[in-house]
């Protein structure tokens, strides 16, 4: 933060010639452009590195999926269509039948599949269906995470596909049923199978994996180098370099969110093959995007505070008042940093970021404050060198004195 004269212009002292500045300052907009875009662009890399390449967050995911009415309901009636297709119920229930009772099997069997469904729904509510879910899940992912990562079909898949099997919710749900017997028997190897990937899929995957790999955590740290050298080079308007940050990230969110509700809307319409799967479909893109919305919301949160700190050392008559008004406290280094410490305490337990909740990040967070802290405390000595205490206290009883009177009045 610098100070600024009576209009608003920057007064640091830049010897420069004006044809140097003027460069000067079109480099610092070309570079916030570009950390903006590469802003942009860091965002989804986060989100695919750290929820879809990710086996922990991955596994959460899919028991927020599983937790999911519409979602259970479409797992459900997979898992019935399974035990149908691999178990003649309309054969088992002829057999307990009398033999004029024998052509009612079928009707029998029907109805017994809209209560299966029904039923294998309530059962995947459960926590033991959950953790099988959880537990198929996890074990999907980490061969998928070997394979990606150049293990390839000799980790264990068969014929170089990956799938998440559901065989252990298949016979949990025949149990529910009574058909415990018959599955054993009957159940094909690749029973309750769901692939995702397959060998000719192989190399594109591992090729995009390794793109991705660490991808994330270089574009924000080549933003954040081309923010900080923008500021450097913008001496005689570093203020405003400083607001054209905040709006950089808080745009780069706001893009990223536009682009995953126009996304979304293509990727529901192919995943959704009738109207009835349509919820589930959306629901799956809500929830598997759950992690991108949170960063580029934490990238709007952070524009907005850069904002607010480039507008409160600013010339303008609220801030130069706001300023005015902090003064006395930020001279005091007992209430300047004791409010720092209160707020960096609060951002450690209530975590609304990412960032917050990362080790590293946290302590470029809590370095960038305290650096702002510092600079706003420097800058109100400047302006304001004889604010005191006393002159607080002598504002407040003034204050109560005049709302005094005008209630006597």
């Amino acid at each position: 933060m610098e100070a600024s004269d009576p209009d608003g212009r920057s007064v640091d002292d830049d010897p420069a010639p004006p044809a140097r500045r003027a460069g000067r300052r079109t480099a610092a907009i070309v570079l916030v452009v570009v950390a903006s875009l590469l802003a942009f662009l860091a965002i989804p890399s986060l989100w695919i590195e750290r929820q879809a390449l990710n086996t922990d967050n991955w596994t959460d995911t899919s028991s927020e999926l599983l937790q999911d009415d519409a979602i259970r309901t479409q797992v459900a009636n997979y898992i019935v269509d399974e035990l149908y297709a691999n178990v003649d119920v309309q054969g088992e229930i002829a057999k307990v039948l009398p033999p004029r009772a024998e052509p009612l099997a079928g009707i029998a069997a029907g109805g017994l599949q809209q209560l299966a469904d029904q039923g294998v729904d309530q059962l995947l509510a459960r926590p033991l269906a959950q953790q099988a879910w959880e537990r198929a899940n996890r074990t999907a992912h980490e061969l998928l995470m070997r394979v990606l990562s150049g293990g390839g079909p000799v980790v264990g898949t068969s014929g170089g596909v990956v799938t998440l099997d559901l065989e252990g919710l298949l016979e949990q749900a025949g149990q529910r049923f009574g058909l415990a017997g018959q599955l054993a028997d009957r159940l094909p190897a690749d029973a309750g199978e769901i692939v995702i990937l397959r060998s000719d899929q192989l190399d594109t995957a591992q090729d995009v994996a390794n793109v991705l790999d660490g991808l994330g955590a270089v574009l924000v740290a080549l933003a954040l180098i081309l923010f900080a050298l923008a500021i450097w080079l913008a001496a005689g308007s570093r203020r405003e370099t400083l607001r054209a940050t905040g709006f950089g990230l808080a745009v780069a969110g706001i893009a990223v969110l536009a682009v995953r509700s126009i996304a979304g809307g293509q990727v529901v319409d192919a995943l959704a093959t009738t109207e009835a799967v349509r919820p589930a479909a959306q629901a799956a893109w809500t929830i598997g995007t759950s992690l991108l919305v949170e960063a580029a919301t934490a990238a709007i949160a952070y524009g907005v505070v850069i904002v607010f700190a480039a507008w409160l050392a600013g010339p303008t008559r609220v801030a130069t008042g706001a300023r005015r008004a902090a003064a006395p406290f930020l001279r005091e280094g007992r209430y300047a940093w004791g409010a720092t410490a209160a707020l960096v305490a609060l951002l450690i337990l209530w975590g609304p970021t990412p960032a917050t909740r990362s080790i590293v990040p946290l302590l470029a967070l809590v370095a960038l404050l305290a650096l702002g802290v510092e600079l706003l405390r420097r800058q109100t000595a400047r302006e304001f060198p004889d604010a005191s205490l006393e002159d607080v206290g002598e504002r407040l009883r003034g204050w109560a004195g005049r709302v005094r009177g005008g209630r006597s009045g």
